[in-house]
């Protein structure tokens, strides 16, 4: 009887907590209807009491996220001009002090309470969510797959050469969270119902092990995008291309762009690097480009060729040879893909060489 009277304290005092956090929730945390205000000229209403990142995207204005709004990633930038109240102890590891002075915040950390005026970029009115299904699903290297995605038939998507999108990972076995990882476009804009991405696979990496074991051809996949501004530069300046590994994406995103659209008076030439020969791909259609592209020059280098001398082309890292190639950087551009320490090696060889930091374009990933 003491076991039973005992458990039944404990049950009604839990309802009763439950019951008071209700009221508490619905009452003390009730903020009412608010009002958000973007770039002060668009406005959108909804429920206080969620984060902005969260209200943003019940509105379908989508900002880069990766970690599902934990405050683990620092891509939801905003800069929130009124109502936002102070910086949170957890923005102030991904917020510096230059850009707190400018009042940006984390959207995902941000707690609507009342009105909020923000100031996003423009383009990201033109981020859409998009449901697509697996073509293909193929491995290229030992470490990469080559991911063909196509629309429903009549739907399109709208981007340029050079930009990202985020790729959903649902929950899997293994894996109890969704999340968002950006990867770069490999197709060309003028393809607006197919895409095509480079996905290398990283140890315990929630999205790549979700392609790399969990996804299958015919499956539904939900994408969110175009963002970034890494993209092809119109004018008539020489273009260095650098990229290692899946960084690749981009770079032949912007080539099958210019082969499409018969750019061809552009001195073009692109290095890429490697472990060892079975990291190299795409070789023939790099050989195709330079047939089509006449001023295009594909030159690949691997760090790790193997014994059996077979290998005959560079040998080195990339900044190896493009100390070799490159001159000069006078009217020269440059597009650069990759780990954060092959891009800033390459920023500053290509600075020493003479080229201007504002032509030089980058995109790192990790």
């Amino acid at each position: 009887m003491e076991i039973v009277l005992t458990v039944g304290i404990i049950s009604g005092i839990s309802g009763i907590l439950a019951f008071l956090l209700t009221i508490a929730n619905n009452t003390i945390n009730d903020y009412g209807d608010v009002k958000i205000t973007i770039n002060e000229s668009k406005e959108y209403d909804a429920r206080g009491g969620s984060s902005l990142l969260g209200l943003l995207i019940e509105n379908e204005v989508y900002i880069p996220s990766a970690c599902g709004g934990k405050g683990s990633c620092g891509f939801c930038k905003v800069k929130v001009t009124e109502g936002g109240g102070p910086l949170l102890p957890t923005e102030t590891g991904y917020v510096t002090e230059e850009e707190a002075k400018d009042n940006i915040r984390l959207s995902c950390q941000v707690k609507v309470k009342n009105d909020i005026d923000i100031e996003i970029d423009e383009a990201i009115f033109n981020v859409k969510q998009y449901e697509y299904s697996v073509v293909k699903n193929e491995s290229i290297t030992p470490s990469i797959k080559h991911l063909i995605l196509r629309l429903p038939e009549g739907k399109e998507i709208d981007f340029k050469a050079g930009q990202y999108i985020q790729l959903l990972a649902p929950k899997y076995k293994g894996n109890r969270e969704e999340v968002y990882r950006a990867y770069s476009l490999a197709s060309s804009p003028n393809q607006k119902n197919e895409i095509e991405l480079l996905i290398g696979f990283v140890p315990e990496g929630i999205c790549t092990t979700y392609v790399h074991y969990h996804l299958d051809e015919k499956d539904k996949v939900t994408v969110v995008g175009p963002y970034g501004d890494f993209y092809y530069q119109d004018n008539d300046k020489e273009m260095i291309m650098v990229a290692i590994g899946t960084g690749m994406a981009p770079i032949l995103s912007i080539l099958r762009y210019m082969r499409e659209n018969r750019i061809t008076d552009r001195k073009v030439i692109f290095f890429f690097g490697a472990k060892d020969e079975e990291e190299l791909f795409f070789d023939e259609e790099f050989q195709e480009l330079e047939k089509e592209l006449p001023k295009f020059r594909y030159i690949p280098s691997i760090s790790r060729p193997k014994p059996d001398g077979k290998w005959n082309g560079e040998v080195g890292r990339v900044t190896d040879t493009i100390t070799k190639y490159i001159e000069n950087g006078e009217n020269k551009e440059a597009y650069l893909c990759g780990s954060p320490r092959m891009i800033d090696s390459v920023v500053d060889l290509l600075k020493e060489k003479g080229l201007e930091e504002e032509s030089i374009l980058y995109d790192k990933f990790s």
